[in-house]
């Protein structure tokens, strides 16, 4: 929205709220019309929750919060003061921001507010929770149109500060780009491999050295700069010799060498250490690139380490520099794995330990909780350029320097110690198959090490070293899949296993990974219907087959939790390895940050020996606790949907429409339909509109020549006829299909013929996720129906109504397999789905609804599905005609309407299935 339009929505939305205001019945209206109207939410009623419960000693409710902004409400009637106790109903007497608290702190650590608004519809006062003891913001009702923008945090869901670190650091991915074109002109065999190698290494030491000098590593500010600028006559030689020093002890050191390079201090950490680099000549251009552009114009200091090193690795990668694309992982995505794995309980253990009055008991818990910090040990098995190691050892630092900010207490040192720091980078565990990859992890890390570094040094005053680097990352180069994890860390060393490991499915997978995939699953013939991140499950679960604490998550693509998919991978983990599922994020959009963003349908599953502890599903930016959690990510018991060869008793028949196989040639355009008609009139009889998906979905004509009992001599006698059904012949013969082979021998019919005989329901095979619901429709019989369909013969409105239900799309969306992100049908979805049993009057009102919905259709006679069922263009009558409709399907299940979420839904659905199977 433009700031004339909100100012607009903002005057509206005073005139309408100015006062009214009652707690209990206007709330929720008020929030949604004030996220809608002012800030331009679409459909506001999934941005924000109303009435979350939350366990305290009783069961009490959030009154609103926006999960993408963190943002609680704490409502109240209009006239109510807000910074005045309230008698609460286990008789404590509580301000609005300290009931808001309290149900806070019942939250996992990962879902806690960022601000608070207390609300009695004609003011608004905001705590922001990252300066707890400041005053509140406040903003009168009657001052939005002027001030609306200070409740922008409402939808602001960036926080500012990382949103800088990640433009810096693409931006110094941007800058090592440059210089690495610059460099590799400058290299006699520029395609070599060895070069490669050689320029990639070259330039992980420049820029270490240039964010070195920055951050005050080295001593003197611009200590780099300054000594390639005195030396830049002979560049080349400069680095040479620099690259040899910082890499040597200083006692071993040649004690005649050059003032300007003995100054530079001793790295180690082995990033100096190959001493056979090829280093080119250097030219004015690549030199000014360095000096002025890297070093005087940028600050490689305030670069996210976590970022940066996916950005560095992207952009020197040649496979994607030659796509153009700079990739990496979201730090909030990152923490979407680690926060529920293992980042929530940390913190909620340090928030009870500060939380101790006890100033030595405090100490006590606070030095222990230290030590465990730095007892845990992770490993990321593709851990790529280390974003997911280095995000956790920053978060894990973190939490150390709010220990010892609580330890230290002010004083000058921290007992005594020379360095109060016990987390290591040693303690974080990698393997990646791309070398270069696995230089770019660990200089990510020692980056990271080097900035907590610093935050530790600001609260316990006292300078602190870094270099010579003293600990190291364990970032192992290999396959994952082919050697054993042991050799990288014992499991009974190990605490938790996290990462992204490559997405690549059946159609895109090399030879070398299905050789992979066939050692992981011991050559199951049906993994490989798998994708390649199912073997990173298998490996990771029989790695923790003995140790009942070591927990793993993963990254993934939404399909191993689809389809077929789901028996194959999940009985082998859930049954035969004895898994089950800690926490999940139900199917998402988990966004490619890059200069080619690139959206990927994905989940996070963590997953472990059983325990007694309650699972999370996250959906949607809420998440709800349950017992038990599915292969399907589902809150229902362990089972898979197997496939059923016939339709249930009562139900007709689902069957693919009809195949040519024909080469096209059976297939008519509008133009080619319009001249065998304009010269041979009698084709009217067998030129039949032909319908696959798309063409149902939108709105376009194909024809096809339907020659099924057609007499010969209505059309053998047509040239253009003639000449087609020779080509479907020698189509035939020259396919490996020995059935279609034989069809040659009948080339003017379908391969598979399945026409209904009378009008029947179709489902297109494939259709756009971005629907809410799959369009289906009813057919005349004499519109032939193409194999990219499903035909059901029936003209029955009650299984119309049921399957374009919201409650049969939730078993399809759970269920389906998927072509990309598209919702692929089939047979078996049909087949296994759980139908109601409804009264007459339930069945009755089915009907009806399922008409409404052809009526609000025909409204728009020239709409096409696709516009009918566009996301933001969906008619409000056709939607509220699927409404009413999706209402009285849930009716006919017993099931209240009013509240039910699509994963409540499949769990029921789910076990009713269960219920079915058991019958059969």
């Amino acid at each position: 929205m433009t700031d004339a339009e909100q100012r607009a929505g903002a005057k509206l939305f005073v005139q309408d709220w100015t006062g009214r205001g009652y707690e209990k019945g206007q709330s929720q209206p008020f929030w949604l019309a004030l996220l809608r109207d002012i800030f331009g939410i679409a459909e506001p009623e999934k941005y924000i929750s109303f009435e979350e419960q939350v366990k305290l000693d009783h069961t009490s409710f959030i009154d609103a919060y926006i999960p993408a902004t963190h943002v609680m409400i704490e409502q109240k009637s209009l006239g109510k003061d807000m910074r005045k106790g309230i008698r609460q109903s286990d008789g404590s007497v509580l301000s609005p921001l300290q009931q808001a608290k309290r149900y806070a702190a019942e939250l996992p650590y990962s879902q806690r507010p960022r601000y608070i608004v207390t609300c009695n519809f004609s003011s608004f006062l905001v705590y922001d929770m990252e300066n707890p003891q400041g005053e509140a913001a406040e903003i009168l009702l009657e001052n939005l149109p002027d001030e609306y923008y200070r409740l922008s945090f409402l939808v602001k869901e960036e926080n500012e500060h990382i949103q800088k670190e990640i433009e810096i650091s693409v931006q110094a991915g941007n800058l090592v780009g440059k210089l690495y074109d610059a460099l590799l002109q400058k290299y006699i065999a520029p395609d070599d491999e060895e070069t490669l190698k050689d320029l990639n290494i070259l330039c992980v030491r420049i820029v270490f050295c240039l964010y070195a000098e920055d951050a005050g590593i080295f001593g003197a500010h611009g200590m780099f700069h300054d000594y390639l600028a005195r030396n830049r006559q002979n560049c080349r030689r400069a680095l040479l010799d620099l690259f040899r020093v910082l890499d040597t002890k200083i006692e071993d050191r040649d004690p005649y060498m050059d003032d300007e390079l003995a100054a530079f201090p001793y790295v180690n950490g082995g990033l100096f250490a190959k001493e056979d680099v090829t280093i080119p000549k250097f030219d004015d251009t690549i030199i000014d690139i360095i000096l002025r552009e890297c070093s005087e114009q940028f600050n490689w200091s305030h670069i996210s380490p976590t970022i940066f090193g996916a950005v560095f690795e992207s952009t020197l990668n040649p496979d994607t520099r030659r796509s153009g694309g700079m990739h990496y992982t979201s730090i909030e995505n990152i923490h979407k794995v680690i926060d529920p794995l293992f980042l929530d309980e940390l913190r909620d253990e340090f928030q009870k330990i500060s939380e101790e009055k006890r100033k030595k008991e405090r100490n006590k818990k606070l030095r222990q909780f230290q030590d465990k910090l730095a007892s845990l040990n992770f490993l990321d098995p593709a851990c790529g350029s280390g974003n997911f190691l280095t995000e956790t050892y920053m978060s894990l630092r973190k939490l150390e320097n709010e220990v010892i900010s609580l330890l230290n207490d002010g004083s000058q040192v921290l007992g005594g110690l020379d360095n109060p720091i016990k987390v290591q980078i040693s303690q974080f565990y990698g393997i990646e198959i791309n070398d270069f990859a696995v230089t770019v992890a660990k200089t990510a890390l020692w980056i990271a090490e080097s900035q907590m570094m610093k935050e530790t040094e600001l609260i316990v005053h006292m300078e602190l070293d870094f270099l010579p680097l003293t600990t190291n990352a364990y970032i192992v180069e290999g396959n994952a899949l082919r050697m054993d994890w042991g050799d990288v860390i014992a499991p009974e060393k190990l605490n938790y296993i996290m990462g992204n490991p490559p997405f690549v499915g059946l159609a895109l997978r090399t030879k070398s990974q299905q050789e992979d995939m066939n050692l992981v699953f011991k050559n199951n013939k049906l993994a490989g219907r798998l994708d390649y991140v199912a073997a990173w499950y298998k490996k990771a679960a029989e790695f923790m087959i003995n140790i009942p604490l070591l927990k793993a998550a993963f990254v993934s693509t939404n399909s191993i939790v689809q389809g077929e998919q789901v028996p194959i991978l999940w009985t082998a983990l859930l049954d035969e390895l004895h898994m089950e599922i800690k926490f999940a994020y139900r199917s998402f959009i988990w966004q490619s940050e890059s200069n080619e963003r690139a959206n990927v349908h994905c989940v996070i599953i963590g997953f472990g020996l059983p325990s007694n502890e309650n699972k999370i599903i996250f959906e949607n930016g809420r998440y709800k606790y349950v017992k038990h959690i599915n292969g399907y990510l589902v809150d229902a018991p362990n089972m898979f949907i197997h496939l059923r060869g016939k339709a249930q008793q009562g139900y007709p028949k689902l069957v693919q429409g009809n195949k040519p196989w024909d080469g096209g040639y059976l297939i008519l355009s509008q133009e080619m339909r319009d001249f065998l008609l304009d010269k041979y009139p009698q084709c009217q009889n067998f030129i039949k509109l032909y319908i696959g998906s798309r063409e149902f979905i939108n709105g376009k004509r194909r024809y096809c020549l339907w020659l099924k009992d057609v007499p010969p001599n209505e059309y053998r006698n047509i040239p253009e006829i003639r000449e087609r059904l020779e080509m479907v012949r020698r189509t035939r013969q020259n396919t490996k299909t020995i059935a279609v082979q034989k069809q040659a021998e009948i080339p003017m019919l379908f391969s598979q013929i399945r026409q209904p005989d009378t009008d029947y329901i179709l489902i297109p095979e494939t259709s756009s996720s971005s629907r809410k619901y799959i369009p289906i429709g009813f057919m005349d019989k004499n519109i032939i129906a193409s194999n990219s369909t499903l035909v059901a013969k029936t003209d029955s409105l009650y299984l119309f109504g049921i399957l374009t239900s919201n409650v049969h799309m939730a078993w399809v969306k759970t269920l389906c397999g998927r072509l990309k992100s598209d919702y692929r049908y089939s047979p078996s979805l049909y087949n296994n789905f759980p139908w109601p049993t409804p009264t007459d009057e339930q069945k009755a009102r089915i009907e009806e609804t399922a008409q409404g919905i052809l009526n609000a259709r025909a409204l728009y006679p020239d709409a096409s599905l696709a516009d009918l069922y566009d996301e933001l263009a969906m008619p409000l009558k056709l939607l509220n005609a699927h409404r009413e409709n999706d209402k009285a399907v849930i009716t006919a299940y017993g099931w209240n309407w009013r509240g039910l979420s699509e994963s409540e839904c499949v769990a029921r659905l789910m076990k009713l299935y269960q219920q079915m199977s058991s019958q059969s």
